[in-house]
């Protein structure tokens, strides 16, 4: 069982050197930071959309939500996934189990894990083909049907076949993978991969509340959009879905984008309350244990310090890129 991702990845032990302590705590914030923004812009677009729904229910239940977690400080949601949500779980002999070899207890959520045999490189190998063969058919095509009005002849059952090649050579090579299924020895669960209490608490707490303040940004993005392109959506024959997907939300990314940097960043800072539950990130492994036992804190602090400014740098100058992307093209 490999407690966190970075200690997997690292190898770490007790012979590891403060560098690989400082990779481990690195990599296990990252792994907080991404999953959490990709729930919390899920999440926060829904709940952007349900609030201006037609639906009374949806729209209230969608204001309540937001109007009540955000108004709470997110260290105390973070105690509250941890300690009295999966805390309170039951121990590994008593674990939740729906079979497949899945547990639930305090110890975290078991699963089983797949493992490699001889032919799944080749397998891997071609998907990541077919997946860039898929991407380039679409490029091309898109390219095409800009320039000429007419779209790349049988794009779509290219783009399935190159899509195909990554299953069907696995299934030719026999499907080379084996699986480690988690079983009760003793007295916790042994096999399989684990996702930690104090992961689940935190990406749990991080999403959910950063999901409210990117619900009223896309909000606040839908309703800058004037009503009228709405209303000629509607009159093309497009649904209110249809309108809403293809016609306002593409507009209103120009507003919510540069608000929408503001809350990655956020959240990516966030992260570190991590040391509050003992979740091994760079703030508890490398700036709490690494400066304790070296003494040197204004080096630690100082590469703390510039990692979260480089994160910050890296996740901004990515929106940036994205905002020009969708920004108007003036002539």
């Amino acid at each position: 069982i490999v407690a966190t991702l970075g200690s997997w990845l690292v190898g770490y032990s007790e012979q590891s050197t403060y560098g690989e302590a400082f990779l481990v705590g690195l990599i296990n914030t990252l792994a907080v930071a991404a999953l959490a923004i990709v729930l919390a812009t899920i999440i926060g677009f829904v709940l952007g959309i349900a609030r201006l729904s037609s639906n009374w229910l949806l729209a209230r239940l969608a204001e309540a939500y937001i109007e009540i977690l955000r108004n709470i400080p997110l260290l105390l949601q973070i105690f509250f996934w941890y300690f009295a949500v999966l805390r309170a779980l039951p121990v590994p002999r008593r674990s939740l189990t729906p079979g497949g070899g899945i547990f639930l207890n305090t110890r975290g959520l078991f699963f089983p894990a797949p493992l490699g045999e001889p032919g799944l490189g080749w397998s891997l190998l071609a998907l990541c083909c077919g997946l860039a063969g898929a991407l380039l058919v679409h490029w091309y095509s898109r390219r095409r049907q800009i320039a000429t009005g007419k779209p790349l002849r049988h794009g779509g059952l290219i783009i399935a076949l190159c899509l195909a090649l990554g299953p069907g050579i696995f299934l030719a090579t026999g499907m080379p993978v084996s699986w480690e299924i988690p079983a009760l020895r003793g007295f916790n669960i042994q096999g399989g991969i684990v996702i930690i209490p104090e992961y689940a608490a935190l990406v749990l707490a991080l999403s959910l509340y950063t999901a409210t303040f990117i619900g009223e940004i896309v909000r606040s993005g839908i309703l800058a959009v004037s009503h009228g392109q709405t209303e000629a959506a509607l009159a093309a024959g497009l649904t209110r879905g249809q309108a809403l997907r293809l016609v306002v939300i593409p507009q209103a990314m120009r507003v919510i984008i540069p608000p929408l940097t503001s809350q990655y960043l956020n959240l990516t800072k966030n992260s570190s309350l991590a040391v509050a539950i003992a979740y091994p990130d760079l703030v508890s492994v490398f700036a709490g244990t690494s400066l304790n036992q070296t003494g040197q804190a204004l080096e630690v602090l100082a590469i703390t310090m510039a990692v979260y400014l480089l994160l910050s740098l890296v996740t901004s100058a990515l929106m940036n890129w994205y905002n020009r992307r969708v920004a108007l093209v003036e002539r």
